[in-house]
């Protein structure tokens, strides 16, 4: 069995932006933990999968992204879950919620993959940059600096992402294109 992930990765320079912001963290506020993967927007938490059925879940996805069309994406501002996580903030659009609701769908109905969590709560779009690592204390301090900074990116994936956990860290497995 291997853990793996469905995300949204954006493109190249938000990513090297959100792993400068990451790395802030780290080097301030001893948050190290979002760094054990790509920045990226979580569709599918993380769930169990026998290694030997992999290239079923890779070809149901690949069928599954075949349908969709890339949608707009924007990153406005930082939120957090508090008290140990900030993140760079999605703005919830209908497509971007669509896309998450379809997709939860398609591998519960496909694949038997149920996360009985995010069936309890609305699904809260974020890109983290400190995570549960991040104490109360460094939170309290951390969260008055980022609260009110300026961010803004506009993107549209063509792709989903398929990422695997190596015991450490998360790692791109597979990408599979929009149509």
């Amino acid at each position: 069995m291997s853990r793996f992930f469905i995300a949204l990765l954006p493109p190249q320079e938000i990513q090297d932006y959100a792993n400068q912001i990451r790395q802030y963290f780290a080097d301030n506020f001893a948050s190290r933990g979002a760094q054990n993967s790509p920045p990226h927007i979580t569709l599918q938490p993380p769930f169990e999968w026998a290694d030997t059925n992999v290239l079923l879940l890779e070809t149901s996805l690949r069928e599954f992204a075949s349908e969709q069309k890339s949608i707009p994406i924007t990153l406005s501002g930082f939120a957090a879950f508090p008290p140990r996580v900030i993140y760079i903030d999605v703005v919830r659009s209908q497509e971007l919620l669509t896309l998450q609701v379809d997709l939860m769908a398609y591998v519960e109905s496909k694949l038997g993959i149920v996360d009985k969590v995010s069936k309890t709560r609305p699904f809260a779009p974020h890109m983290t940059v400190a995570f549960r690592d991040l104490t109360k204390q460094n939170f309290k301090a951390a969260w008055p600096e980022f609260e009110k900074r300026q961010l803004h990116f506009e993107f549209s994936p063509n792709k989903l992402t398929l990422l695997l956990h190596d015991g450490k860290r998360w790692n791109i497995k597979s990408e599979f294109n929009f149509c």
